[in-house]
């Protein structure tokens, strides 16, 4: 039996109203869920999973404990686009290094949705 980790598949986010957050992230990623129950809804974004599930214990105080980033073609764009959807700005876009730029917002449900240009990374195919 193989143990070998095959890479990131689902990236979940708690949100007290799971219809408001399917609409938003529906905008903000333009897409729509290809599975949608009460108790999770699930994006497909570049071939990687968005979910949405149903918080129980609701706050916008969430703590800044992991960091998921979504590949965008322009930082700049992507960040204000979010912000006008409604989102808070968390991180700004900034340099990393080199021409990698990342930044973050803060949905409407506290979570940290992140952002980033990175023209070196390429995804393995074989995970």
């Amino acid at each position: 039996m193989n143990t070998k980790i095959l890479g990131l598949r689902t990236a979940a986010y708690l949100v007290t109203d799971i219809n408001a957050a399917k609409d938003w992230y529906s905008k903000a990623f333009e897409v729509t869920p290809y599975f949608d129950e009460p108790f999770y809804v699930g994006f497909n974004i570049g071939g990687y999973e968005l979910g949405l599930m149903p918080d129980g214990q609701p706050s916008t105080e969430k703590p800044a404990s992991v960091y998921v980033y979504w590949g965008v073609e322009n930082i700049e764009k992507a960040f204000s686009r979010l912000l006008d959807l409604g989102a808070e700005a968390h991180e700004n876009p900034q340099s990393a290094g080199g021409e990698l730029k990342v930044a973050s917002v803060k949905d409407p449900w506290g979570n940290i949705l992140g952002i980033i240009y990175n023209p070196d990374f390429k995804i393995d195919k074989r995970s």
